[in-house]
């Protein structure tokens, strides 16, 4: 017989009983005061990285492990995870006195390898991606007779994470919105089925990274759809389907959703650390990236604004680029493509164009043609006002600009590629792979490729996610033919970027 659907009463009841706080922390709320007075409204941070796991993640893993009748805990339990989601497993199983296994692809870096063993779950790695590693998990638990635990679509998990929800209410007064990361959705479907129970008035926001909006995506289509290739940026939001169950009840529940960039992410990042010097992951900072584009967007000038902390387990060597992009997310600098005559004192009269304002980079390689691009970037102070200001002020100097700001082809690759044009034609193809961070993804694209087609050009850069993002151009001289053949046998993510505006002027 088929479980009842619960509304938000239902859920309410569920989380209202649910028996977690021998084992989570009813986690603080703290003010962002330098973030308050620039945006003009009252924004509120709850610190889920206080967790033991630096993560909400333990909250619904527990409360589902807690709900298991006897019989199911003694025979073990097991899921697929390659982030908080394991270690909340694993804690909780640590927790109970119980057998956990946990089945993590084999791009998990070793630190969330050792941070699972270290509470005691066995880890078994199997498979390049989530996916594999879930349908491996699945095949597990039917084998050895483990208790499967979702990471978000389940009705124990949702009422798990909505906690935090009962706990907001208590700690802040005249909550005017609340905003939530999605990527499955559990802690969005928790903390709005809560909401909409006992104070409707507040407004619960969804936030979504572009490069994973599956939750959007599901809402616009009427049903959980696969977006196919997502980002794996802020890898903790990083799902291609939302779930089910989480999708029926967000559908009824979300008042509204909105999506970031990546690096609006980062600006959020440099904002929470700037206001309490706590570090948090790409999808922990993603609701507060949300919350400053929506009060922004819709022009908000007051109330209590909440956002969700929701982990604090970064890499730290991804921190490189946050810093890189923090700055173009919070539109304090933009980044041109200029070109300018080869002659010399072209590039003092470029910057005397500029007036007074501050160049953060100048890239530059000459070519033997009558013209040169400039790959530039510019401090800004009032925004995108100011930069199209500039690019109006250039034009009319004589200059051809074209604004790179929102181009993460640019920012992300050519911009360290910057070295004029090849000096013969090419028939290139240009596209952008995403490799698993293992060490013999390099050598398998490279095997894969053979003697078929000539590398005419190549950008990897490490970026401390489990996935890289590899530039790579193809001759397809008298062989366009193969190419998809090629593709599909090196089965990475994979998309064709020769259109791409930067590339056609920097280095085509």
């Amino acid at each position: 017989m088929a479980e009842k659907q619960l509304d938000a009463q239902g859920y309410l009841k569920k989380t209202l009983l649910a028996r977690i706080y021998d084992l989570v922390k009813v986690t603080p709320l703290q003010s962002l005061d330098s973030l308050s007075s620039r945006l003009g409204v009252n924004v509120l941070l709850k610190r889920e990285d206080y967790q033991k796991i630096h993560s909400f993640k333990l909250r619904g893993a527990y409360h589902k492990i807690k709900n298991l009748d006897e019989a199911a805990l003694k025979s073990g339990i097991i899921t697929a995870s390659a982030g908080n989601h394991a270690q909340g497993v694993a804690l909780s199983a640590k927790k109970l006195g119980i057998k956990a296994v946990i089945v993590m692809p084999t791009t998990t870096p070793d630190l969330k390898i050792d941070a699972v063993r270290n509470f005691g779950a066995e880890v078994v790695l199997y498979g390049d991606s989530f996916n594999e590693s879930y349908d491996y998990a699945q095949q597990l638990s039917k084998k050895k007779n483990l208790t499967m635990i979702p990471p978000y679509d389940d009705p124990d998990v949702i009422a798990g994470q909505g906690t935090i929800a009962h706990e907001l209410i208590g700690q802040c007064d005249n909550i005017d919105t609340i905003y939530v990361q999605i990527g499955g959705g559990g802690l969005a479907a928790g903390i709005a089925s809560y909401i909409k129970a006992i104070l409707p008035h507040i407004k619960v926001i969804g936030v979504e990274a572009e490069g994973s909006a599956c939750m959007k995506a599901a809402l616009k289509a009427g049903a959980p759809v696969d977006i196919g290739y997502v980002s794996h940026f802020a890898d903790g939001v990083a799902v291609s389907k939302a779930g089910t169950e989480t999708f029926r009840v967000l559908s009824k529940y979300l008042d509204d959703i909105i999506t970031c960039s990546n690096d609006e992410i980062c600006a959020a990042m440099k904002d929470i650390f700037d206001d309490t010097r706590a570090i948090a992951e790409p999808s922990g900072a993603l609701s507060l990236a949300g919350l400053k584009k929506y009060v922004r967007e819709n022009n908000i000038k007051s109330g209590n604004h909440i956002a969700i902390l929701s982990g604090a387990n970064v890499k730290f060597h991804s921190l490189r680029m946050v810093a890189e992009r923090c700055d173009v997310g919070e539109m304090s600098e933009g980044i041109l493509s200029v070109e300018i005559p080869e002659k010399i004192g072209a590039f003092l009269d470029l910057v005397k164009s500029l007036g007074d304002r501050v160049v953060t980079e100048f890239s530059y390689r000459y070519n033997k043609d009558d013209r040169a691009r400039v790959f530039a970037s510019v401090e800004l102070t009032e925004g995108k006002k100011e930069l199209n200001d500039i690019c109006k002020s250039l034009k009319k100097n004589g200059y051809l600009v074209t604004d790179l700001t929102d181009d993460s082809l640019a920012k992300d690759h050519l911009r360290y590629m910057v070295g004029g044009h090849p000096s013969s034609k090419l028939n290139e193809r240009l596209f952008l792979f995403e490799f698993p961070a293992t060490s013999n993804a390099l050598l398998r694209f490279l095997e894969t490729l053979g003697n078929s087609y000539n590398i005419t050009l190549f950008h990897f850069r490490i970026t401390g996610l489990e996935f890289c993002s590899v530039l790579c151009g193809l001759d397809v001289t008298d062989k366009e033919e193969g190419v998809n053949e090629f593709i599909k046998a090196i089965n990475y993510p994979v998309e064709e970027v020769t259109s791409n505006t930067a590339y056609q002027q920097l280095v085509r």
